[in-house]
């Protein structure tokens, strides 16, 4: 279904959007996912960040035991 949406299809989408909902409130929404995701990136590296430092303090007591092949 979606396979079939051009370039034109995509603009008319985005014209209809704005249409409905307003300038301002569009990118109100575009600020709010664009601080989810910074807030989501910044929970992800102080996860990492504690298990390192707690794997460095007490090696048994915190282990990555995510697979070689998973780790970034």
């Amino acid at each position: 279904m979606l396979n079939n949406i051009g370039p034109a299809g995509l603009i008319l989408i985005a014209i209809v959007v704005l249409v409905l909902f307003g300038r301002g409130k569009v990118a109100g929404l575009m600020g709010e996912v664009g601080k989810g995701i910074t807030s989501f990136k910044r929970g992800i590296r102080e996860g990492s960040d504690e298990i390192e430092n707690a794997s460095k303090s007490d090696p048994e007591r915190a282990r990555d035991v995510t697979p070689e092949k998973d780790k970034a």
